[in-house]
């Protein structure tokens, strides 16, 4: 699932899971700062919406299992929703500059390694694995090299793990368009500003 925020993309996602008739294991990417309430009444609200019998996995939390360990270790007889994959690249890149002394912008290599990893991990799954993707980049370029890193790499994510699933949707006003039915991948990588 891919689109703006406030698309229905979260919605679908669920929608599809509970329908898969699996064991649901919820994977929640956000790292979330204590200190910021707002963030902090948007995860409860999510809480709050999803099954009691979903198995919450927070990736971001400091003694979490990473998200491409606990795509290896899902069965065929569950599926994982992944929501989503602009947070679990901001919670990368929080823990990358952190990791460096002068604050300064995260190496985008290392995002590139981490974002290879992961649709690895997705494409040898064997569980259902159901995919919230934020789409940006449909506005301006943004300012900060921090946030053209941020736009490139899950950007290019988005692209690599569209590769590799039987599925891609466009949610947009909460309507999903599937769009491996009206087009087909482009090929090679694709270069933009």
């Amino acid at each position: 699932m891919l689109g703006p925020v406030r698309s229905g993309k979260s919605a679908r996602a669920a929608s599809l899971a509970r329908s898969c008739g699996k064991s649901v294991i919820f994977a929640a990417t956000a790292a979330v700062d204590p200190a910021d309430e707002e963030m902090a009444e948007r995860v409860a609200r999510h809480r709050a919406d999803r099954p009691a019998s979903w198995r919450v996995v927070e990736t971001a939390a400091p003694a979490g299992p990473s998200l491409v360990a606990l795509l290896r270790e899902a069965g065929p007889h569950e599926c994982v929703i992944i929501d989503a994959l602009g947070t679990w690249i901001a919670a990368i890149m929080f823990d990358l500059e952190r990791a460096t002394a002068d604050g300064s912008v995260t190496n985008p290599a290392a995002l590139e390694r981490a974002g290879n990893e992961l649709a690895d991990a997705v494409a040898a799954a064997r569980a259902d694995v159901v995919i919230v993707a934020e789409e940006v980049g449909w506005g301006v370029v943004p300012a900060s090299a921090q946030g053209r890193v941020f736009r490139d790499t899950l950007g290019r994510l988005v692209q690599r793990i569209a590769r590799v699933v039987d599925r891609v949707e466009l949610v947009v006003a909460g309507y999903a368009v599937d769009l491996r039915a009206i087009g087909h991948p482009l090929e090679g990588e694709t270069r933009e500003l």
